[in-house]
């Protein structure tokens, strides 16, 4: 099982200064990505994580996201799986964030 964090809880996060900030690993698609992400963060899509995943810290929160909540859930078990201790997915994803933290994000 793995814990999820609402767009709500994660703005606020990313809001306070003084937290240590997490990696927000964005696990969509190339034209996902260009239609809307949130700022800061870092981009691999879903099939590359296996390959890629020595890029991601092992000292800090990941965080991880995509459309709907669904595949950053899968990714997260499998980062999970793979050792990384600290790993969030957001739940209902881009498209919650939109909805709840930032209306001028686009809808796809």
């Amino acid at each position: 099982m793995l814990r999820e964090i609402t767009a709500s809880d994660l703005a606020a996060w990313l809001a306070d200064a003084g937290a240590e900030q997490p990696v927000l690993l964005d696990v969509r698609e190339d034209w996902e990505v260009q239609l809307a992400r949130i700022p800061g963060s870092l981009h691999i899509p879903m099939n590359l994580i296996p390959l890629r995943m020595s890029e991601l810290p092992d000292d800090q929160t990941i965080v991880t996201v995509c459309h709907h909540g669904v595949r950053s859930y899968q990714v997260g078990l499998y980062l999970a799986n793979a050792g990384f201790e600290q790993v969030l997915s957001l739940r209902g994803g881009v498209e919650a964030w939109a909805c709840d933290v930032d209306p001028a994000m686009a809808h796809y």
